[in-house]
């Protein structure tokens, strides 16, 4: 009995050691080094304009009219890009719906940005990603909506494009992914102009 008592004494020490250490000192540690180094990045990459948070760099967000760059299809809750509903659709690549889904999304980007035939419907366009809430599209993406936006902008498609090249992000650490663009602050950069 007197070794069981010492047993469960030292389990009940190392459980609320433990717990001090890994629930409170540990977190606040991270929590400390992360505002130091890069609060920006810490506090969520929030966007803010005119003195009111906008979105996050991090979050993809629906943007609706002509004048807008569009994100990429977002399967996250009802209504798309509900970060309290992040996830993808599950659904495989032989499923009839995601096809049909699919076609669907193929046909109203190719009618919204008066696509001929001949051009190709980049992917990120018409599928959702993993989390349903990518806030970047592919430049080739931005490139085929930058007629539209500029039309509906009464701008020069140039200056449109110069937009994007500004607003696009390379290769993580030069090798890692492709080169995309923010839709967030290319549209925020354009509603600036």
């Amino acid at each position: 009995m007197k070794n069981l008592m010492s047993q469960l004494r030292t389990a009940l020490v190392a459980t609320v050691l433990l717990a001090v250490i890994l629930c409170g000192v540990y977190p606040a540690l991270v929590w400390t080094i992360a505002q130091a180094l890069f609060p920006e990045r810490a506090n969520g990459s929030l966007v803010v304009k005119n003195g009111k948070i906008v979105g996050s760099e991090l979050i993809g967000q629906n943007f609706a009219g002509a004048k807008y760059f569009h994100s990429r299809p977002s399967m996250a809750g009802e209504m798309g890009y509900d970060a309290t509903s992040s996830g993808g659709s599950n659904l495989g690549p032989t499923s009839k719906k995601l096809i049909d889904s699919v076609r669907e999304r193929v046909k109203a980007y190719r009618a919204e940005n008066n696509l001929p035939l001949s051009v190709k419907t980049p992917v990120d366009a018409v599928t959702a990603s993993a989390s349903g809430l990518d806030p970047h599209i592919s430049v080739r993406n931005a490139l085929l909506q930058a007629p539209r936006v500029a039309k509906d902008r009464g701008m020069e498609e140039k200056a449109v494009v110069e937009k994007i090249e500004a607003n696009t992000q390379g290769r993580d650490l030069y090798i890692l992914g492709e080169p995309r663009v923010n839709v967030l602050n290319v549209n925020l950069s354009l509603d600036a102009r």
